[in-house]
Parts: C-alpha cells; structure tokens; sequence
C-alpha cells in the first residue's frame, strides 16, 4: 500500500485528493503540531526528517501550511520533504498566490473586500495575505502567515531542494506545484490526479 503524508493536516484527511487515494489504495498518515486535531502523529513540519525515517512516503501533500513557516524556515522543509520521500514519490504543495491576491487589491482599491467564501467564512486579500482574521482574533495565533508565495518563488525553491522537475499552476488566489523525485512517472500522477477529480493544470517545469 502506498503511503501519503499529510503534512500539517489539521482536523482532517486531505478531502482535495481523497478520491486518488481510494481509488489507488493509498494509506494516509496525518501529521500537525497541534494535537487538538488527533493527528496520527504530533511534530512540527520543521523536524519532518527526526519525526520520519528517509523514504518513508510515496507523496507528501500540503495545504496551505508553508505560508505559516519563516521565509527562511521554507528551503529546510522542503529538503525535509524530499529526504522523506521515495526516490518514485512526489509532492504536492498548495499556498495562496500572492500575485494574483495583490491584483485582486489593485483592481478593487480595498485589502478587506471579499474575495470568495471558503467554509471558514468570507476571505479577503487580508485573510490571504497575513492569516485568516478572525481565527487568528479567537487566539489562535499560528494561524497568521509569516511569508508568501508566488509560482516562481514556489518552483525556483523545489528545484533549490533538490526536485528535478516542477510544474506549478496558479488559479483561485492559489499556487499549486507538483515536485517529482528522480524516478516519478510525471505523466501517470498527474493522470490519477485528474482522474480524481484534481485539476493540475501546468503552468511551469
């Protein structure tokens, strides 16, 4: 059985990707530093290498989680994601498009309206930018973001950390890379992807 790490998971499994992993009999290991969640296992994503033995994983996936870390806490992770995976996996990284969210500003004149509703509520570029407001007022301040990203900046470090190939897509104030280790067969992932309902579209390798 194939091994998933969801890393930085939160309360649940990766939903985006759930249809892949059933249909392809992958076994999700869920791991966030808050253990109010019941993650499978508690770390932070900085120590994913003590936490985990070298090519333990088929593929990491993250959502929205990077922009939470340092700028200079990003590079380290990511290497930490390609000593954990194997020499065939991949990972998929999801953050918010700082690009397109200062387009959104300029466009409409204003950091606080209303961008699209998630089920955490309304988003504005300000919840986008510097965490979602209203978690980060009901204390909890690991919400708020520390860097941000766009698909150059997403891509050109993978590539610093090792991945020979990196495709990135942006659509819906999101940056999304696919990372491939050496030996990935590129063109069948993203063909389960898509066939999960997943919609990769590459924008850059």
């Amino acid at each position: 059985m194939r091994q998933l790490l969801n890393a930085g998971s939160g309360s649940g499994p990766a939903q985006r990707i759930a249809r892949m992993m059933l249909n392809h009999g992958w076994e999700e290991t869920r791991f966030d530093i808050d253990p109010n969640v019941k993650p499978d296992v508690i770390g932070s994503i900085l120590e994913l290498s003590g936490a985990f033995k070298p090519q333990s994983f088929d593929a990491v996936w993250t959502s929205h989680v990077l922009e939470h870390l340092y700028a200079h806490e990003v590079y380290p992770t990511l290497r930490q994601f390609h000593q954990i995976l194997k020499p065939d996996g991949f990972a998929l990284i999801m953050c918010p498009d700082v690009q397109s969210v200062a387009q959104f500003i300029v466009q409409h004149g204003s950091i606080g309206a209303i961008a699209y509703h998630s089920p955490a509520g309304p988003i504005s570029p300000l919840d986008m930018l510097y965490g979602h407001s209203r978690a980060i007022e009901e204390g909890r301040v690991h919400m708020a973001h520390r860097t941000g990203f766009t698909a150059e900046r997403l891509g050109n470090l993978l590539l610093m950390a090792g991945f020979p190939t990196v495709s990135v897509s942006t659509q819906n104030f999101e940056v999304c890379a696919l990372a491939l280790m050496p030996e990935a067969d590129g063109e069948a992932i993203q063909r389960s992807l898509l066939e999960s309902g997943f919609n990769f579209q590459e924008a850059r390798s």
